[in-house]
This record gives structure tokens, C-alpha cells and sequence, in this order.
């Protein structure tokens, strides 16, 4: 995955995050982790997960704490 989609996956997600913080509290993550299910394919959400795995992502805490809700799709298929 290239620096620059990496740039945007964090960004598209802290974006979502920004929207959601207006929401209370209690329906903010959940409101992050149904939009991305939702409109992110598997691809991207696999990409997203790669990234929260990195220390000094740039992703929202509300982003991270979405995280549990997100649906983690299954491993890229390897090209044998």
C-alpha cells in the first residue's frame, strides 16, 4: 500500500470520525463503524486495519475505539 493511499485512508476516516463526534457519545464509534461497513469495500477495510496496526497512524481515537465494530474482511488472496 503506497504512502499516499495510506494518506488517504486516514484521512477519509477522520473525516468520518469529525462527523460522528456531534453524535452522543454512546452512538459515535458505532455511527464511524456502520459508515464504513457499509461504503468502505473489503479492500479498504483491510488496508485501514493494516494501518491501525501501525504505532502513529493519524487515525481519530473515535476512529480506534470504531475499531472492535468494523468488519474485518478476510486476508487478500496470495497470487500463486
Amino acid at each position: 500500500m503506497s504512502h499516499d493511499t495510506q494518506s488517504k485512508l486516514v484521512y477519509m476516516a477522520n473525516q468520518i470520525a469529525t462527523f460522528f463526534k456531534t453524535q452522543p457519545e454512546s452512538e459515535a464509534a458505532q455511527g464511524v463503524a456502520t459508515h464504513i461497513n457499509k461504503f468502505w469495500e473489503p479492500r479498504m477495510r483491510r488496508q485501514l486495519f493494516e494501518i491501525m496496526e501501525r504505532e502513529g497512524n493519524g487515525l481519530s481515537p473515535l476512529v480506534v475505539q470504531a475499531a472492535p465494530m468494523i468488519k474485518r474482511p478476510e486476508p487478500a488472496a496470495s497470487a500463486n
